[in-house]
């Protein structure tokens, strides 16, 4: 019999949420991700339950149990259940009456099954019970034990239900698969073969995914496999991922976290609203790496004073990458006198003889001189240069 004995699942606050539901006979299950990862060993950041009890009667039920319950997705079946600061996602079992390869009709059930077989992948497929002892409908725990990714039944049907699926499939294998055991031919081919589903997608559906993916720890195999399927060209037109797997090896080399719009930036020319509906601050934040990565006249240290220490980082990253260039560690010293760096001249020093543009010309003028000296210039040197 196979448990799962993390801390999180006997947490008192999760034990009250559950004998609320199971203590007036209804189901309590937990199910997905915290599922998974709890058997892969990985963390477990959002704790979801699924339930025979309709949404109507969770309510209730946290209410008599004094929870705060928050209808955060009733019409979908989904109420969270907050206790003691911590919430759980209830959804009653449900079955699909419809899908349209965007999103589904679905109607409430009372079956386990039911459930799990709407779910994507059998991975995700997996139960367990309040004492922490799984259920596998769908004999999902021999994939996830050998780290295989694989569509719950018909791999072709479970796309065509949703096309965002496609994506998640390589989303999951970077994050939870084999590399070694390699893909899945009979899901790679059904992904192949519904491409032009992948155009019925929202793009922040599709930025969302996709950012996800890339911040895997390695997502290189995975968008190397998107490509040779056609899945990258159908979301990012024109884009190339030569240069993924060496920013990912350099990160390594730099001691930095995988970061999904770093990643994004190696892989081409992208317009972030118009492709993927990234948030204003990601894409103001692609825009700069890009830019600066691509301005090779500005080196580590003229970087960092103009960017700071992150962005000069990130942006030299990108660069090494796509230049086909290893991490130079000796950087981080150049990186770290730029972020430092204080322009000695102001305003005020060359005025009155100076006013408006003038005075802005020569700032400037000086300043790419003191940058060009490695910021050793001083003030009276600057000053003292003809004009």
């Amino acid at each position: 019999m196979t448990r799962i004995s993390d801390k999180w699942i006997f947490d008192p606050s999760t034990q009250k949420v559950c004998s609320a539901l199971t203590g007036d006979g209804a189901i309590a299950l937990f199910v997905g991700g915290c599922v998974r990862n709890a058997l892969l060993g990985v963390p477990v950041s959002d704790i979801d339950i699924a339930t025979d009890a309709t949404p109507d009667r969770v309510m209730r039920l946290a209410k008599a149990a004094g929870i705060r319950a928050i209808p955060t997705g009733i019409e979908h079946g989904t109420v969270t259940l907050v206790q003691d600061g911590i919430p759980h996602e209830i959804t009653t079992f449900r079955r699909d009456v419809a899908t349209d390869g965007r999103r589904a009709v679905v109607a409430f059930s009372t079956d386990v099954a039911e459930d799990a077989a709407r779910r994507d992948f059998t991975m995700n497929a997996l139960y367990a019970c309040p004492d922490g002892e799984i259920l596998d409908p769908l004999e999902g725990l021999p994939d996830l034990q050998a780290r295989r990714v694989r569509f719950i039944g018909n791999p072709r049907h479970r796309i065509q239900e949703d096309y965002l699926r496609s994506m998640r499939y390589f989303r999951f294998h970077a994050w939870y698969g084999d590399e070694s055991a390699g893909l899945d031919p009979e899901a790679l081919g059904a992904i192949a073969e519904n491409l032009e589903g992948l155009e019925t997608l929202s793009r922040e559906r599709v930025g969302g995914e996709l950012l996800k993916l890339l911040q895997a720890t390695d997502p290189a195999p995975a968008v190397a496999a998107m490509r040779s399927t056609g899945v990258l060209s159908a979301i990012l037109p024109g884009t190339d991922d030569r240069a993924l797997a060496l920013v990912v090896h350099n990160e390594f080399l730099a001691g930095v976290e995988p970061d999904g719009l770093r990643r994004l930036a190696v892989l081409g020319d992208i317009d972030p609203m118009a492709q993927l509906r990234l948030s204003k601050a990601q894409a103001g934040r692609l825009k700069r790496l890009r830019t600066a990565a691509l301005d090779t006249t500005l080196m580590a240290a003229a970087l960092a004073y103009r960017f700071g220490s992150d962005l000069a980082r990130d942006s030299l990253l990108v660069r090494s990458a796509l230049l086909e260039q290893p991490w130079d560690p000796n950087v981080e010293q150049q990186i770290a006198l730029g972020a430092l760096a204080v322009f000695p001249i102001r305003a005020v020093d060359l005025m009155p003889d100076l006013q408006g543009q003038a005075l802005g010309a020569r700032l400037k003028l000086l300043e790419t001189a003191w940058i060009a000296s490695g910021f050793t210039l001083g003030r009276e040197e600057l000053l003292s240069q003809k004009k």
